[in-house]
């Protein structure tokens, strides 16, 4: 040995993932489009599956067993969902999902912000990231997930910090365009802002008044702007002018008609036992193996037999992994109406807090795989068509301590600005303070944060709408 060598011994552990389970874990996370992508490109491509409406009758056997019904053919052993390990829900070597999206000529928000990914020197755990973030993001490219959140979805197979994913979306929201993935309005101009040059007029200005004065930019009060940031009414017009440049929506543009064409993944309906979840029939495509390749790869031998045999395997794993797909999502959907009820029965004024975290508890899987499972996957209800990650909240504190959901006090905003006496609107302090009566403790600057969510103005445009209309 040489002089100053050693050994060294390192305790460590490495999770090496199935081929099976790695497939079932890439089609959870395609939508219905996409997953219907790619069952037709495997079924073009490989013999040994067939759809029942493809299937040719074959002249009988000869009663040797060759002609037996391709129903009865062992397939192999599946991976049902009671079986799956602990941590099941880790990506591996996962289709590269965007492969399985059509090329259409109103190219979608994900799409095109894949494309980007794909052109960007990410590594690979800061490309699975961006892929985490692009997914998460709503309708109007708003990112909803916070930044933990994000980091749980990644894990085990990614374990990254929250600093990691923070430095991945700042790249993403200086992407085209620019503003997306941000997380409030203010972000959103915010990082706009920073993409124009240092010398542009009023850009300090304009920076500060998006940072602190957003507000009462809102309010169109000049007077105020002017005492408050001690610059004259001429410089504030130019930044004013300079932030009414820039688009709070800029993801407009994408996905327009997509929402005419949601197919619900599940249906929720109420029976006299109580909910019931079912999955949509069209969820189990009906592959089987085909007959006649069936019988040629017994009769084959050499090269023809080893490629039936490795399409053979291929068409276990696609039928195996969608119905861990279908229990899976099922799975994950009545936990969800069962922790939801009260939303379905009364709507979301009873919507409860809800996070990820405990479903993933409740259902024995990976909080990944909730993620997963509920990423572009629609619920028809009673109450209209959802995606299921609508029915996940955070919880805010009430002053009796009990936890009330994020989305039930949007749901009382929103009631109480359409009950406002017209020609007179709350402020966001007043509507704090009428949810501080009700026993929810809420900042104004936080009740301004879930106005803008919800679509509403200020008060001072809604007096001015209310005027208008008089």
């Amino acid at each position: 040995m040489k002089p100053g060598a050693r050994l060294q011994l390192k305790l460590g552990q490495k999770l090496k993932l199935a081929p099976q389970l790695r497939q079932a874990i890439a089609l959870l996370q395609l939508n219905r489009l996409e997953l219907k992508d790619h069952i037709q490109n495997v079924l073009d491509s490989n013999p040994l599956l067939e759809r029942p409406e493809d299937r040719v009758e074959e002249p009988a056997g000869d009663g040797d067993g060759e002609g037996e019904s391709s129903t009865e053919v062992e397939i192999g052993e599946d991976y049902g969902f009671d079986d799956l390990p602990d941590g099941f829900s880790v990506a591996g070597e996962a289709p590269r999902y965007d492969e399985f999206i059509s090329d259409r000529a109103d190219e979608s928000l994900q799409h095109h912000l894949l494309w980007q990914v794909n052109l960007s020197s990410f590594s690979a755990t800061d490309e699975a990231i961006a892929r985490a973030i692009i997914y998460a993001l709503d309708d109007d490219g708003y990112l909803q997930d916070d930044l933990e959140t994000l980091r749980a979805s990644l894990a085990p197979e990614y374990l990254v910090s929250t600093a990691e994913v923070a430095a991945v979306l700042e790249r993403i929201q200086h992407f085209e365009p620019v503003g997306v993935a941000s997380r409030d309005l203010r972000e959103c101009l915010r990082v706009q802002l920073g993409t124009r040059p240092s010398d542009t007029p009023g850009l300090g200005l304009a920076t500060h008044i998006v940072e602190y004065r957003l507000e009462d930019l809102g309010r169109h009060d000049l007077k105020a702007l002017a005492r408050d940031t001690g610059f004259a009414p001429a410089d504030l017009e130019v930044a004013i002018g300079l932030i009414r440049s820039l688009n709070p929506h800029p993801c407009s543009r994408f996905g327009s008609e997509r929402e005419n064409y949601v197919i619900p993944d599940v249906y929720v309906s109420q029976t006299e036992t109580g909910w019931r979840v079912s999955l949509n029939p069209d969820s189990d495509p009906g592959l089987r193996l085909n007959k006649t390749y069936m019988n040629l790869l017994r009769q084959s031998r050499g090269q023809d037999k080893q490629y039936l045999k490795d399409r053979l395997q291929e068409a276990r794993w696609l039928i195996s992994g969608l119905e861990m797909r279908n229990q899976t999502l099922l799975a994950v959907t009545e936990a969800i109406v069962q922790r939801q009820a009260g939303f379905l029965e009364r709507g979301e004024t009873a919507m409860r807090p809800l996070l990820q975290r405990e479903i993933a508890e409740k259902v024995g899987v990976h909080e990944s795989t909730v993620s997963r499972a509920t990423t572009q996957k629609y619920a028809h209800t009673p109450r209209g068509t959802f995606e299921l990650k609508h029915f996940f909240s955070v919880g805010l504190a009430g002053s009796d301590g009990a936890e009330v959901s994020a989305t039930a006090i949007k749901a009382q905003l929103r009631q109480m600005i359409s009950a406002e006496t017209p020609g007179k609107p709350c402020s966001d302090q007043a509507l704090a303070d009428r949810l501080a009566e009700q026993g929810i403790l809420l900042a104004r600057r936080t009740v301004a944060k879930y106005r803008e969510q919800l679509g509403i103005p200020g008060s001072a445009q809604r007096r001015r709408t209310a005027r208008m209309n008089a």
